[in-house]
C-alpha cells in the first residue's frame, strides 16, 4: 500500500504534539520580566522537547522518502513511535514544572529512550520489508548515533537520581548530535 497516508497521519500527530507542549507555557499574571523567571525551566524543557520532534519529524521524513511502500507491521511500529512521541507532553510538562526533580527527569529519559527503541524498531520494520538491498539498509551502515542514543538515555535516566542536571546535559548532548540532519539516505539516493 501507499506510504502518503502514513506520512500525512505522522505529520498531523507531530504537529498536534508540538501545540500540546507549547500550551503547557502559563502566561503569568504580572507584567514584569520577573514575572517569567518561574517559566525558565519550563520553557527550557520545551525548547529541548521541539527539539527532539523537530529531529524525529526530519528523520522520520528522510526514512519515508527511501521507502517504496508500507506494509501492516509498517503500520503498526510506526504507530508505536508516535505512541511514545505523543508522550512528549506529559514528561516535558511533569520535568519542567518541578525543575528538574530526578523522578520527572528520569521519566523523560524513560520517554526519550522508548522513542528510540520504537524509532529503531520502525526502521527495522522498513528494512525487513523492503529487503537487504533497500535504500534505507545501504543509507544506515553502521549506525554509531542510533546505537549511542540508547546508551545515553539509559545512563541519563540512572544519573537523574544523583544530578538531574547532568541528565538533562545527556539529554542537550544527544539532541545536539541529531540536530545535523542525517543526510545518509539523501546520499545514498543520489548514488542510486
Amino acid at each position: 500500500m501507499g506510504k502518503n497516508r502514513l506520512e500525512a497521519f505522522s505529520d498531523g500527530v507531530l504537529a498536534i504534539i508540538i501545540t500540546i507542549m507549547v500550551l503547557e507555557l502559563k502566561v503569568p499574571h504580572e507584567a514584569d520580566l520577573p514575572a517569567l523567571e518561574p517559566l525558565i525551566p519550563v520553557f527550557l524543557s520545551y525548547v529541548l522537547s521541539f527539539l527532539y520532534v523537530g529531529i524525529y519529524w526530519n528523520n522520520h521524513h528522510h526514512m519515508f522518502h527511501s521507502t517504496k511502500h508500507v506494509s501492516g507491521g509498517i503500520l503498526w511500529a510506526n504507530l508505536h513511535l508516535l505512541f511514545w512521541l505523543s508522550l512528549f507532553p506529559f514528561s516535558t510538562a511533569w520535568m519542567g514544572e518541578n525543575h528538574l526533580a530526578p523522578m520527572p527527569t528520569a521519566a523523560y529519559g524513560v520517554v526519550l529512550l522508548m522513542a528510540a527503541i520504537a524509532y529503531y524498531v520502525l526502521q527495522q520494520a522498513i528494512i525487513a520489508d523492503q529487503g537487504p538491498d533497500s535504500l534505507l539498509k545501504s543509507a544506515v551502515g553502521r549506525d554509531w548515533k542510533g546505537r549511542l542514543s540508547p546508551l545515553c538515555y539509559a545512563a541519563a535516566i540512572g544519573l537523574a537520581f544523583v544530578s538531574p542536571w547532568i541528565a538533562s546535559a545527556i539529554y542537550t548532548f544527544e539532541a545536539m548530535i541529531w540536530l545535523v540532519p542525517d543526510r545518509r539516505i539523501e546520499r545514498v539516493m543520489h548514488e542510486r
